[in-house]
């Protein structure tokens, strides 16, 4: 038996055709790990995804934000992706290697499949997408190494037959990849189905989303007082896949007596509506992270009071996908713990089971996937805090310009929404000279509660040619909103909104 003979397939295999077997593998492993998991924490490049996040540089972090905005969140999930091509590369090549070196093939494919599927395992702890992901590394791997023989009219039908069954395996992994999450569990059982209330709730709910339609200005190209597609920020990439059925609310900390609530608890107590609208901390100052929806839950306080809380300074909201954030103990007093939105049961997008709303502070730090309320006796930083932003404190003033329009009469029309946290929005006022004249724009009549956005539209004859429309809004105590323009970073983006028009 001569030397090539003896060392076996996957032994000769040239060193460039093993990189590239070993790529192929990476891929098809991550491709089994989604076509098992769909975007979820057990698919392996979430948990990745979600470490890079938390653990880059502050500076980094914020660069991602400011200036990337979604593409930096995009380009994360690449890299995470990237990686977990190549540890199941990596674990491949092992694969090969020993089959190099034992001179037994056959040892190559299951080392190999074995190494993935526990660096899988190591990374998300769910077992199945783990082995799926293993199988179709040890896939890639057999696959490869009949596919190499000098002459396949010599392999016998035995070897065939597990040259086809691989075949098979990775197209059914490559089918199910390209399905993206279709059989995979990318929503939670019940979450974001019709909320099931008593039917005074229900009444409620109904006119309430009846209102906000009537009352949304009749222009189009104008989002309504209900936002269709709210906005998503979180630290993670992925959202957690949370079992309501098991899902628990603990007070703990400074009480007298911890307290615990399961998802059935909170359901039957006595719940309520309120519309509240959110606005990102990170985004461009006439970016599109600002949204309304009618939240239903019950008041954060009705949990808290009966663990008999300490009066001390703060209270730390702490959530299953690791984010926490600190509060004055004060701002519970109208916090607000929802479990629906607009008439439906709180999709996983935003929170499922549960989630906190805390009236007047940004959007990134009303915590969801809420498991925690910890009562604590002297300060502490929040995780925004902690990577040198603001966190928590009232939202900024701003009047957005999002609509643009020329009328056949030969009228502008410019509109938007205005937001001042539950300070409210008095009016908005608009200028066409670049801040030199003001008019007041017409307002959508403000809908119930303490913490909403408004519409604004103003109708205008324009001047002979370019000008610049500038924007501002005044809060209902007549404080106009600061006209200086910052970042950001830390402390949320502020100023006036402005934009050249064109006849």
């Amino acid at each position: 038996m001569n030397d090539s003979s003896r060392t076996g397939v996957l032994g000769r295999l040239p060193g460039a055709w093993a990189l590239l077997v070993a790529a192929c593998a990476g891929a098809a492993g991550v491709a089994g790990s989604f076509a098992v998991a769909a975007f979820t924490p057990s698919f392996v490049a979430g948990p990745i995804a979600g470490l890079l996040a938390r653990e880059m540089p502050a500076v980094v972090v914020r660069y991602a934000i400011t200036v990337l905005g979604d593409l930096g969140s995009k380009l994360n999930i690449v890299a995470a992706l990237a990686i977990s091509t190549a540890v199941f590369a990596a674990a491949a090549l092992v694969g090969l290697g020993v089959a190099r070196r034992t001179d037994l093939p056959p040892v190559g494919p299951p080392v190999g499949g074995a190494l993935a599927a526990g660096a899988a395992y190591a990374v998300t702890a769910v077992p199945l997408p783990s082995a799926v992901a293993g199988l179709a590394v040890g896939g890639v791997l057999a696959a490869a190494a009949f596919a190499s023989l000098p002459d396949l009219e010599t392999v016998s039908e035995e070897r065939r037959r597990v040259l086809g069954g691989a075949a098979s395996a990775l197209a059914f992994v490559g089918g199910g990849y390209l399905l993206g999450g279709r059989g995979g569990f990318t929503e939670p059982s019940g979450a974001g189905e019709p909320l099931e209330v008593n039917s005074v709730l229900q009444a409620e709910i109904d006119q309430r989303l009846s209102q906000a339609e009537g009352q949304s200005l009749d222009v189009e190209g104008l989002e309504a007082l209900v936002s269709e597609d709210f906005y998503e920020v979180d630290i993670n990439a992925t959202d957690p896949t949370l079992d309501a059925a098991e899902w628990e609310l603990t007070v703990t900390g400074a009480v007298e007596e911890e307290v615990s609530y399961t998802y059935a608890d909170v359901r039957e107590m006595d719940a309520e509506n309120r519309f509240v609208s959110l606005r990102c901390v990170g985004e461009r100052l006439n970016g599109r992270k600002m949204d309304n929806a009618l939240w239903t839950g019950v008041p954060i306080m009705d949990l808290v009071e009966p663990a008999g809380p300490a009066e001390e300074c703060c209270v730390m909201l702490r959530a299953a996908d690791d984010f926490y954030e600190e509060f004055p103990l004060s701002a519970l007093e109208d916090g607000f713990l929802a479990f629906g939105m607009n008439g439906e049961t709180l999709p996983a997008g935003h929170g499922y089971p549960a989630r906190a709303l805390i009236p007047g502070h940004w959007g990134e730090i009303n915590v969801k996937w809420i498991t925690e309320i910890e009562i604590l006796e002297e300060e502490a930083d929040g995780y925004w805090e902690e990577r040198g932003w603001h966190g928590t404190g009232p939202v900024n003033t701003v009047a957005k310009l999002h609509l643009e329009e020329s009328l056949d009469d030969g009228l502008i029309r410019v509109g938007g929404h205005a937001y001042a946290g539950t300070r409210g929005v008095g009016s908005v006022e608009v200028s066409i000279d670049g801040g030199d004249t003001w008019t007041e724009a017409d307002l959508s009549e403000p809908l119930p509660g303490d913490d909403v956005w408004r519409q604004w539209v103003h109708t205008y004859d324009p001047p002979d040619g370019e000008h610049e429309v500038v924007v501002r809004a005044i809060e209902t105590d007549g404080t106009v909103q600061p006209s200086d323009e910052t970042d950001a970073f830390p402390s949320g983006p502020s100023g006036w909104v402005s934009r050249t028009v064109e006849p």
